[in-house]
């Protein structure tokens, strides 16, 4: 099967289950969004060491599960909380050895921190675009723990971000 099905020449793109939307359609534009930051997490895996890999790579697959979900097909039931707790027990393990934050950072330091900060802005800005879906549907609270979850994850690229600007510092 080609990769070039012409469905979506009309300016439209299939859900889950077959309903077409226009490809400015906010839903779309959400996903879309979800899509960016999996991908600039990629880029961001190519500079981090194995352990952090692991982390991200499953981070990765929750965000292809939120995708999922945003087009039609349901989320496991629970799936994005047990993950939201794993990250703040990263985002715990990460705090406590780093400095306190006394300043606004910079997001530069070392290639691997400017990756993560990319795809932290990335985060956040998918998490708006999914906040401005969800209120227009007026669904905010049944999705919240797909709000949740991007958060986390927002806070744990911060803070992986000045992780690896510290290992610059100190060497």
């Amino acid at each position: 099967m080609s990769i070039t099905t012409k469905t979506g020449d009309d300016g439209t793109t299939a859900l889950f289950g077959g309903k077409r939307l226009l490809k400015s359609d906010m839903l779309i534009e959400a996903y879309g969004m979800i899509d960016e930051v999996t991908s600039f997490i990629g880029l961001a895996y190519e500079s981090v060491d194995e352990e952090d890999k692991g982390t991200l790579s499953s981070c990765q697959q929750s965000l292809y599960l939120i995708m999922a979900d945003l087009s039609g097909a349901k989320l496991p039931n629970g799936k994005l909380n047990k993950e939201v707790i794993i990250i703040e027990n990263l985002i715990t393990t990460i705090e406590i050895k780093l400095p306190k934050l006394t300043k606004f950072i910079i997001p530069h330091g070392s290639e691997a921190s400017a990756r993560l900060h990319v795809a932290r802005a990335v985060c956040r800005t998918s998490e708006r675009a999914i906040v401005r879906h969800f209120a227009k549907n007026n669904s905010i609270q049944n999705n919240a723990q797909i709000i949740i979850y991007l958060n986390r994850l927002s806070d744990y690229l911060f803070l992986l971000a000045r992780k690896y600007t510290l290992d610059i510092e100190l060497k």
